[in-house]
């Protein structure tokens, strides 16, 4: 199916149907889930970055009244497999359990080591002071730089790296705490050097920034006498914590349900299981229901941010601005486990653009932080902060215009990417020129101390498993029931696609998220996924309701199913001998053709050429204040594009977020730790990140090059826009007072000194 006409529900801005629940606080998010004889529960976290545990004793815990039921790692079962497949490669899956409960050593400060089930948060509280544990501290490795040193501490040393071949390879004859090394790319790249007539290389830094997202994780568990285990949980998948949890307890799936809960955002960090195991086991001790919720600074020593990186880049152009030669090396922070996302930085570094000879190296190393987790363009920010800044100091060099050396070389279809893919149909061009025609662009120069900075963006997007299900009722409503987790208006841009596809109001359909139990396999909601895959499965499940249709209307005037049509159009069934009759009408005689009517559909897989790659650029105005080195967004442009924009304030409101957050990635945002691995930032009023008065009104401009792969032309948009902000925002600070921004967040402080260094 295709669309041939013009649509009549997407591109509209209808509300959200989960909108009232949410203003009027009906809406029930993880924390909010009350159960008949509810106990609360708390962990017990290690103080120290790296040590190793000498002894738990829970006896005096068990002891104090109210107390239910203690947890430790001895609580967990052995993994039935010892090597698990993760997004980022194999695993071993004892490292997954200990990251969980500690078992041998703590490997960061928050490391959960017990967790307790008490009457109330107070008595949990206090049992948790009751908990006896004797470490050995060692040296904590905090940085890149810590990791790296011939002596550095060797985080993982027990052995079970040596289950997966190529992890924590020895660099020199030495151990190493480089967990596994990438290598991207094509051509001959002493060759391209070689015909280059102007090379320019530079080494860039990012700090470990959280996602920020408003609701702290919680779980709750109920572990039934039949062995059946149902947990109710905030996250973005919950099929992805059904995998995990039953491969932590080795339970079969069949025997674990997962409800989601409404989330309170996400950002890709919500894939990841902290605290359900914990629950679930201590709903088996007990009995009884327990439910675990985590407070600001456990959420922020304990959970998933993104990495801290360094990024080498040197490239090569020739004297018209040809780009010939680029060679980049990565090294990105995975925390205190292996699976950092450097493989996305290499993947989208030079995204963007044609270049013909590259090499792309990237090492992913463990240090004494949280293992980090997915956020937003996962590894894509830093890579292209670096290459985006590079790329301006060369139009310099050439006296280019920076978007016109970009423009020179744009990425196009049929393409070689640097993961040796090949670009489908792509909109890179058109967002350039879109930038190049803007009248933000094309404006006046600035004042004293205000500069003008533009970056590109890139994301491969994905797609993956998505199921949907859909039952007509008697009276022409539908309900449209899908496996993924609703963040940004999901549920409407679904309706939206199944509305479109059958021709009826999309105040029909009613949306719902199901669980484990209750809907097909769906992959997680992130890496801009689900309005593209899970559009798919929607529109399949709505072709599959037009043709049962077909056959109820065929057997209603004995004819032949295949002489009967369904016209989106005005939504009704057309037969031979002029026979007409609406869907309304249709659905009114389902109970004495043939009983109810359920379209389903599940979509196994999608290819890189369907998904939709998508590319964004950005135009920023800001002023540094040289007395205090404090940034001044003024203005701000965000171009991308969207393929086709379904629920375009939806969009809008995709890409204003992500550019937010990428705003605070540039000026303020940094996980700072002391030597010995403490976070001394861990809550909002530390860890600054920006509010509605550090930013200006922003401007969106989408750009529609509908996407062949899907029949609506959708991309995904969610990840690209968190990309540009880092480098428009670095470039703009050079154009405004001549410092070259090489490390971010260009905070205050630093600014500061830079300049005061300038005016040495």
């Amino acid at each position: 199916m295709t669309m041939t006409e013009e649509p009549r529900v997407i591109g509209t801005r209808p509300i959200r149907p989960d909108g009232v629940d949410k203003v009027t606080g009906r809406a029930t998010y993880g924390a909010d889930v009350r159960l008949p004889g509810l106990l609360q529960g708390r962990v017990k976290r290690s103080p120290h970055a790296h040590a190793i545990i000498k002894r738990i004793d829970i006896s005096r815990a068990l002891a104090l009244p109210g107390v239910m039921a203690v947890v430790t790692f001895d609580d967990l079962p052995e993994p039935h497999e010892q090597v698990m497949e993760t997004v980022r490669g194999p695993m071993p899956t004892a490292w997954d359990s200990e990251r969980i409960l500690a078992r041998r050593k703590v490997l960061f400060r928050g490391h959960p080591i017990a967790a307790v089930a008490a009457r109330n948060h107070h008595v949990a509280e206090d049992a948790l002071e009751l908990i006896d544990i004797e470490y050995e501290v060692l040296p904590a490795v905090v940085t890149i730089d810590d990791a790296l040193r011939p002596d550095a501490p060797i985080l993982h040393d027990d052995g079970k790296e040596a289950l997966v071949p190529g992890l924590f390879e020895p660099v020199d004859g030495r151990p190493s705490n480089i967990a596994r090394t990438i290598n991207l790319g094509f051509g001959d790249l002493e060759q391209g050097f070689a015909d280059a007539d102007v090379i320019m290389e530079r080494t860039y830094e990012t700090a470990m920034v959280h996602q920020g997202y408003i609701e702290p994780h919680n779980a709750t568990a109920v572990w039934s006498q039949d062995g059946k285990v149902t947990i109710w949980t905030s996250t973005q998948g919950a099929f992805g914590i059904r995998g995990n949890v039953a491969r932590t307890l080795n339970l079969p799936v069949s025997m674990l349900r997962v409800i989601p809960a409404e989330i309170g955002g996400g950002f890709g960090a919500k894939n990841v299981v902290y605290l359900e195991p914990l629950a679930a086991l201590l709903s088996k001790k007990t009995g009884r229901p327990v439910q675990l919720t985590m407070n600001r600074t456990e959420v922020l020593e304990a959970t998933g941010p993104t990495s801290g990186t360094r990024s080498w880049v040197r490239i090569g152009a020739k004297r018209d601005g040809t780009l010939v030669a680029a060679d980049i090396k990565l090294w990105y922070e995975a925390g205190a486990y292996p699976g950092s996302p450097v493989a996305g930085g290499a993947r989208c570094a030079l995204g963007p653009y044609i270049v013909p000879n590259q090499r792309i190296v990237g090492y992913d190393v463990v240090v004494n932080r949280p293992k980090v987790a997915a956020y937003r363009a996962p590894g894509a920010p830093a890579a292209e902060f670096a290459v985006e800044s590079l790329l301006n100091e060369i139009a310099e060099r050439l006296e280019m215009d920076p978007m016109d050396l970009r423009l020179k070389n744009c990425a196009e279809q049929g393409a070689q990417r640097s993961d040796g893919a090949t670009h489908g149909s792509i909109g890179a061009r058109d967002v350039m020129k879109a930038v190049i025609d803007h009248p933000h662009y094309r404006s006046e120069t600035l004042g004293k101390d205000q500069g003008r900075g533009i970056s590109m963006g890139f994301w491969q997007n994905g797609g993956g498993e998505s199921s949907a299900y859909a039952n007509v009722h008697s009276d022409g409503r539908v309900t449209l029931v899908t496996g993924s987790v609703d963040i940004g208006g999901q549920r409407a841009s679904l309706a939206m696609q199944f509305a479109e596809t059958m021709g009826i109001p999309y105040a029909d359909v009613n949306s719902l998220v199901g669980d484990t139990d209750t809907i097909g396999y769906t992959a997680n909601t992130g890496g801009s996924r689900t309005t593209f895959a899970t559009g798919l499965a929607v529109v399949q499940a709505a072709l599959d309701v037009r043709q049962q249709l077909e056959q109820r209307a065929a057997k209603i005037w004995n004819v032949d199913a295949s002489t009967v049509s369904y016209d989106p159009a005005d939504a009704s069934l057309h037969g031979p001998d002029g026979n007409v009759m609406t869907f309304k009408e249709a659905a009114k005689r389902l109970a004495s053709t043939g009983g109810n009517i359920q379209g389903q559909s599940d979509i196994i897989s999608t290819t890189v050429g369907k998904v939709g790659a998508c590319f964004g650029a950005n135009i920023v105005d800001l002023e540094v204040d040289r007395e205090t080195g404090k940034v001044t967004i003024l203005r701000y442009t965000a171009v991308q594009d969207v393929g086709k924009a379904i629920h375009p304030a939806y969009v809008e409101g995709q890409i204003e977020g992500g550019v937010v957050q990428g705003i605070g990635m540039a000026l303020n945002e940094e996980y700072i730790y002391d030597a010995n691995g403490r976070m001394v930032n861990s809550s909002f009023l530390d860890y600054r990140m920006p509010v509605a008065n550090d930013l200006p009104t922003m401007e969106t401009v989408l750009v529609e090059v509908p996407n062949p792969g899907h029949p609506f032309g959708v991309r995904g948009v969610g990840e690209v826009p968190i990309v540009p902000p880092l480098a428009a925002i670095a470039n703009a600070i050079y154009d405004a007072v001549g410092v070259r921004v090489t490390r971010l967040p260009a905070s205050p402080t630093w600014l500061l000194e830079q300049l005061l260094t300038a005016e040495e």
